[in-house]
């Protein structure tokens, strides 16, 4: 499998950067870059990129922007955000904007490379710090959804219990730990869970099981 990706950022040394760390991987080819937001939204939609890595700070619009509207648009490429900024904020509005991850710029390249393949497999990269905050802020705004709470009815109870550890922000690692599963046998859950309640990826099974009262006490 090929992973296809556009990467986009203002600087153009950043994305050849980019380019030439993704270019050695096997299974993943730059196909298209962009020096803005405005260029992002015409090139995802002429190229349909798997994977698209996004600046955050661009001149004429922003990659939080850009992602809003490419995910909007269409669901299917996944947007990793890239910044040299490791802010909580940055992190949150890609997220909501319909992100799937949240990745440093000076990540090694099997870092990037690993980031990559997560979501394009569904997965998302963000750090378990990145989601308890991220709780934390929606306990204080969002208030749970009885009606959300019927989305996960549909689950069994070993997918719901998964569905809660992913809410609470633990990792595939920790989750197996847990339940003294495999890893592989984990991912297959959190596939079969994602299918299921219809979800993006696993930031979507988060927001949704907070909704859903599945977070824990904050």
């Amino acid at each position: 499998m090929n992973i296809r990706v556009m990467i986009v950022d203002d600087n153009s040394d950043t994305r050849n950067g980019f380019a030439m760390m993704l270019g050695a991987e096997p299974g993943i080819t730059v196909i298209a870059e962009a020096a803005d937001g405005l260029e992002a939204i015409d090139s995802a939609a002429a190229c349909a990129p798997d994977v698209i890595l996004m600046d955050v700070r661009m001149p004429r619009m922003d990659g939080i922007e850009a992602t809003r509207q490419i995910t909007a648009d269409n669901p299917a490429p996944r947007v990793l955000i890239l910044t040299t900024y490791d802010l909580d904020e940055y992190a949150f509005d890609g997220l909501a904007a319909g992100a799937s991850g949240f990745l440093l710029k000076d990540a090694t390249p099997d870092q990037l490379a690993a980031a990559v393949h997560a979501v394009h497999n569904g997965d998302a990269v963000v750090t378990p710090r990145i989601t308890r905050r991220m709780l934390e802020r929606a306990h204080l705004q969002v208030r749970p959804d009885a009606e959300a709470g019927s989305d996960f009815d549909v689950l069994t109870v070993r997918e719901r219990e998964i569905a809660r550890a992913i809410t609470e922000g633990l990792t595939n690692t920790e989750i197996a730990a847990r339940f003294v599963l495999s890893e592989s046998t984990v991912k297959a859950h959190i596939n079969r869970i994602l299918r299921k309640l219809g979800a993006r990826d696993r930031v979507d099974i988060v927001i949704r099981g907070h909704r859903a009262g599945l977070a824990p006490d904050l």
